[in-house]
């Protein structure tokens, strides 16, 4: 089998997973093109930009619906709900479970190297996916995509850890040491950020996260930290 004709046959597997065809069906190749395919050549894009998109959809779904399902919490107890839906593991959980990583198109190097079982890979044609949804067919398909592959997730947040940030603030401060973070390297382009930071507290070993925002990037650093530390929320 040819090697667009093997693709085409990927696509339209994932449409039967996810449960919708596309009218569009080079808005669903762009949702699935990473850059590593378009290195030197004219034409084309990658998932960038509707990954940056599905961000912003995603959020607006995860919101709404614990809005609706958690009527009386409030802001601050909404925000840990939100913020376990709404990142890079949340996103590539997702994508396997839908398995787009058998459909993303890499170079033959990205491919080989097990690009297609990356989590930052993973994480982003997940949201590129769900802009793709949106724009071809609109909310209800994003969301229903969300609910079907996000479902379990909002289950499990009934009983949903505290942050990680906080039960390292409140531990720094129980044991009088200093907490701080810094930020040790910042990549990738402007709407798609990639952050590397290290949670400090005085006198012991510093620990590193990453995110695609410093709010996660710090979280992943505290959870490094507690883990290291035998600390548990």
């Amino acid at each position: 089998m040819s090697g667009p004709r093997k693709q085409d046959v990927r696509f339209s597997e994932l449409e039967a997973r996810i449960g919708y065809t596309f009218d569009d069906g080079e808005l669903l190749r762009e949702a699935l093109t990473h850059a590593s395919v378009l290195e030197g050549a004219r034409k084309g894009r990658s998932y960038d930009r509707l990954e940056f998109l599905g961000d912003r959809v995603l959020g607006l779904i995860v919101a709404e619906r614990l809005l609706a399902q958690h009527k009386i919490e409030n802001e601050g107890e909404l925000a840990p709900r939100y913020n376990a839906l709404v990142n890079r593991h949340a996103c590539a959980r997702a994508a396997r479970a839908a398995a787009l990583g058998d459909a993303v198109i890499l170079s033959p190097s990205e491919d080989s190297s097990g690009g297609r079982g990356k989590e930052a890979i993973l994480a982003d044609i997940c949201e590129s996916v769900i802009a793709a949804l949106y724009l071809d067919g609109g909310m209800d398909e994003a969301r229903a995509f969300v609910m079907r592959f996000w479902g379990d997730a909002f289950a499990a947040g009934e009983t949903i850890p505290r942050d990680a940030k906080t039960v390292l603030q409140e531990w720094a401060a129980a044991q009088k040491r200093g907490l701080s973070y810094a930020v040790i390297e910042q990549t990738g382009p402007e709407h798609a950020p990639h952050f590397v930071i290290e949670a400090r507290i005085d006198g012991l070993p510093a620990t590193r996260g990453e995110g695609s925002s410093k709010r996660d990037a710090q979280r992943a650093a505290a959870a490094a930290f507690l883990k290291a530390q035998g600390v548990h929320g």
